[in-house]
């Protein structure tokens, strides 16, 4: 069922834009997440991550980052009882905006990322 016609959602065009911000989000965290193994096996890149955090392989990057997400991505944070869809995007745009503060920053540097906001996040 569509949340249509409440405060946040108040029209399908607006419904539909809102799910245009998914690969937004989404692309970037893939890309990391990609990026990982050549990140852990690159000697430079490797013992930078293991000097700036206790991530020191592909698996474990990939585990923090992705729980990390799963666990404040779609918790509410910022949601003010909304559509659905409106909470979950405003705690996924949260979780962005605090990652610089997390263990794993630099390793969305190293792998190239420049912004969740425009030509998909990557130099």
């Amino acid at each position: 069922m569509v949340h249509l016609g409440d405060r946040d959602v108040p029209n399908a065009l607006v419904f539909i834009d809102k799910y245009c911000q998914v690969p937004r989000i989404l692309s970037p965290i893939l890309k990391v997440l990609r990026s990982a193994d050549g990140l852990a096996t690159e000697p430079r890149t490797r013992e930078y991550i293991r000097a700036i955090s206790d991530i020191g392989d592909a698996q474990t990057l990939r585990m923090a980052i992705l729980q990390d997400f799963f666990k404040h991505g779609f918790d509410g944070d910022g949601d003010d009882g909304g559509s659905c869809i409106d909470g979950r995007l405003t705690s996924a745009w949260n979780w962005c905006a605090k990652v610089e503060k997390k263990k794993y920053w630099r390793c969305f540097l190293l792998a190239g990322f420049v912004g969740f906001d425009g030509d998909d996040g990557w130099r």
